[in-house]
């Protein structure tokens, strides 16, 4: 069972890593959020795996920097607040509960909150050097 559970794993790191891949042309997938994901699903899923990825220039150019010192250029930033906010809108429009509406409103204001003092901003030179 435990063998499944990782290969389920690695699978969705892999996908995680194409749809990343993706957003790098396509501005409507967040590539940042994707490639987080494809790294913890290798984490979870295979050192071979981790070791490889975290290796990769992808992941150098795209997350080291977040992961070692808690911070992200400003165009990491709003792709993935506006991505997200893009996901939020869908069910805020589509459902009639004023409760969800409710929740759907803090966590927008939440994320915000936690993107701009939480996650430091870097600049992209700062980033492409590492």
């Amino acid at each position: 069972m435990r063998k499944i559970v990782k290969f389920i794993y690695i699978i969705i790191g892999f996908m995680s890593l194409g749809l990343g891949v993706l957003g790098l042309i396509l501005p409507v997938l967040p590539t940042t959020p994707l490639l987080l994901l494809a790294s913890y699903c290798f984490v979870k899923g295979s050192e071979r795996f981790e070791r490889w990825f975290k290796g990769t220039k992808l992941y150098k150019r795209h997350l080291e920097t977040f992961v070692k010192e808690k911070a992200m250029t400003l165009k990491q930033k709003l792709t993935i607040l506006l991505f997200a906010d893009a996901m939020i809108a869908i069910p805020f429009f589509i459902l009639d509960s004023l409760m969800v509406k409710v929740l759907l409103v803090l966590i927008v204001f939440y994320k915000y909150y936690y993107f701009i003092f939480k996650i430091k901003t870097v600049r992209e030179a700062t980033v492409n050097n590492h």
